[in-house]
């Protein structure tokens, strides 16, 4: 049977793409898309699905409302994978067992190895059904409550304030290593797998392995992953250029006033941070 999945975002963009991947995954059935929260609880009523990918970020509802609204009409739980565009800070309240994340951009690799971990979480809660329901028809498994608890632990804690990052970031340059402020960094980008950090005086390699493991030292209100290859010190960005098919790139403030692409998921944060 194939896996059934809803799509919950605002942003049409970020729906195509997240199709387009599920689609091209083998055995998953997107049967419904929606672009609120309020569409996402009828939805989920109507097609009781295997999985809803769940934008955080909603006008009304956003996502933890509707998580919070499903559990209180006590409505079957579909598996949650909620997809965000924020930093890895944020990412990391989704972290429990009982939901997954995606982060935008998407990346193939992360949904697919996402609909893997769908597949077995659902596969591990029919064998509990199915002992449970020999010893006794009426008892619920005991993954659902530990699963409900963890959904509200959530719910609960998401306006809880993140700490924010400060301090010095180590930078290979020169053959030294030198301790870079994090206001002057311009911009990080990745290519062939090493990580580049920008400065106006500086540019060098970071140790880090990927740019989340970078982003969880930096300051979530500062630094912004524009696109998959690269982060953004908000601060530095000298201009917004509107680019072909209502897209645009960041002109920032280096000594090359280098040029950087924003991806389609992240139009919307940036019309956000700027007004646009």
């Amino acid at each position: 049977m194939p896996l059934t999945a809803l799509i919950i975002d605002d942003e049409p963009l970020a729906r195509q793409e997240l199709l387009y991947l599920l689609q091209s995954a083998e055995g998953v059935e997107v049967v419904a898309q929606g672009s609120n929260g309020i569409e996402a609880v009828e939805l989920v009523r109507m097609h009781k699905p295997d999985v809803v990918f769940l934008d955080v970020q909603m006008p009304g509802l956003d996502g933890f409302a509707v998580l919070k609204k499903l559990i209180d009409k006590k409505m079957g739980l579909p598996q949650v994978v909620f997809a965000t565009a924020f930093d890895q800070y944020a990412v990391r309240a989704f972290e429990v067992n009982a939901v997954d994340y995606l982060l935008k951009p998407f990346d193939r690799k992360r949904v697919l190895k996402t609909i893997e971990k769908v597949r077995a979480r659902i596969a591990g809660q029919a064998g509990h059904a199915i002992q449970a329901g020999q010893a006794d028809a009426a008892v619920e498994a005991p993954s659902t409550d530990a699963r409900l608890d963890a959904l509200l632990r959530l719910v609960e804690e998401r306006t809880q304030p993140v700490k924010p990052q400060t301090g010095k970031v180590i930078v290979r340059a020169q053959g030294r290593l030198l301790l870079v402020d994090q206001r002057e960094i311009c911009f990080v980008s990745i290519e062939g797998g090493a990580i580049s950090v920008m400065t106006r005086a500086v540019e060098g390699q970071s140790n880090c392995r990927t740019l989340e493991e970078l982003m969880e030292q930096l300051d979530p209100e500062a630094f912004w992953r524009a696109h998959r290859s690269f982060i953004v010190n908000i601060q530095h960005i000298r201009e917004v250029v509107p680019w072909f098919k209502s897209s645009y790139q960041l002109r920032m403030d280096d000594a090359k006033k280098t040029e950087i692409p924003v991806s389609r998921a992240q139009t919307k944060r940036l019309r956000e941070l700027f007004n646009l």
